[in-house]
């Protein structure tokens, strides 16, 4: 039985269903010095594709397969170099709307939108999002089962109703996010079919700071980003005294994850073991908690890599992002 439960076990989790993305994130800031005062990048499944800021008023390719698309579209980094041009003059307008809206004048602000669709390998499924942000906060944004904005901010109740009341707003936007945006992603994804669909697993670490310290389990240098991670104790999932950290992304295009342990010195850590999943592989990573072959001093780098990786995707993903064209 318990055989046949595995076997079960196993097709599952090589048959689940893979969710692709394409997102793009669009920054304009002011009275930050030294920093572009806008900035675009574009991402598919977590993987950088494209880049341009207002030093360069150029958008390249961040990726040798990205390249690919000029051979089927011979003026498509033209023309988003051009739309990156039109963007920076139009973000530029929407930080000076959101300042008078929330009548300021100096200081650091930042206006930024996140913009893209997923779309689900196996049932066909698409789902689109525009989200603007302003400082950080939730400004406005388009729900597109009734194609209408939501204005979490009373500043951003005036943009809401005009926009509301404009067909021509919701409508090209709904076309884009759930029928363009999905096509391009498919045709990205051909390009970089070796790359994106690709599967590498992590190189894993025992880390500690100090014997008073959670014990952390770090994985690092995995692809793609559905991932799982987890302590067993005697062959069973634990959840007390775990806390799992996000997956996120090192700067070669792989990912990293933690989950750190709460254990008593005078636990028996012989019966505890790390356990790591990558979708789409059967074998699972697994990792013996010994205390021979905890690492101090080298786990004190990795886990400050770790704090800084997250702080940076807790920057990125804590301003939500702002409108293709002004609106205000």
């Amino acid at each position: 039985t318990m055989r046949i439960l595995a076997i079960i076990l196993l097709v599952i989790r090589g048959a689940v269903a893979v969710t692709h993305s394409l997102r793009y994130f669009y920054t304009a800031s002011s009275g930050i010095s030294d920093f572009p005062s806008y900035m675009s990048v574009g991402f598919v499944d977590d993987v950088q594709i494209s880049y341009c800021d207002s030093r360069t008023n150029r958008n390249i390719p961040k990726q040798e397969w990205m390249k690919e698309v000029s051979s089927e579209h011979p003026r498509y980094w033209e023309e988003e170099t051009d739309t990156c041009l039109d963007k920076q003059q139009t973000f530029k307008l929407n930080i000076e709307f959101a300042k008078q809206r929330f009548n300021q004048t100096g200081g650091v602000h930042v206006y930024q939108q996140m913009y893209g669709c997923e779309w689900d390998d196996e049932t066909g499924e698409v789902k689109g999002y525009d989200q603007i942000g302003y400082d950080g906060e939730d400004f406005i944004v388009l729900d597109l089962r009734t194609r209408s904005w939501i204005a979490p901010v009373q500043e951003a109740v005036t943009s809401k109703n005009k926009w509301n009341s404009d067909i021509f707003v919701a409508s090209p936007e709904s076309f884009y996010l759930t029928l363009m945006c999905p096509e391009w992603l498919k045709k990205y994804l051909s390009y970089g079919r070796r790359t994106l669909m690709r599967t590498d697993l992590p190189s894993v670490s025992i880390l500690q700071k100090s014997s008073s310290s959670p014990i952390s389990c770090f994985a690092t240098g995995f692809y793609p980003n559905r991932a799982e991670m987890f302590w067993r104790k005697d062959g069973a999932e634990i959840h007390d005294g775990v806390e799992k950290g996000e997956i996120l992304p090192n700067n070669d295009g792989t990912f990293q994850m933690s989950v750190d342990l709460n254990l008593p010195s005078s636990e028996d850590w012989t019966k505890y073991e790390c356990v790591f999943q990558l979708s789409g592989i059967e074998r699972d990573v697994i990792t013996p908690l010994e205390k021979t072959k905890i690492s101090t001093n080298e786990g004190n780098t990795l886990k400050l890599r770790f704090v800084f990786f997250t702080l940076l995707h807790g920057f990125l993903t804590d301003f939500i992002f702002g409108k293709q064209k002004s609106r205000q």
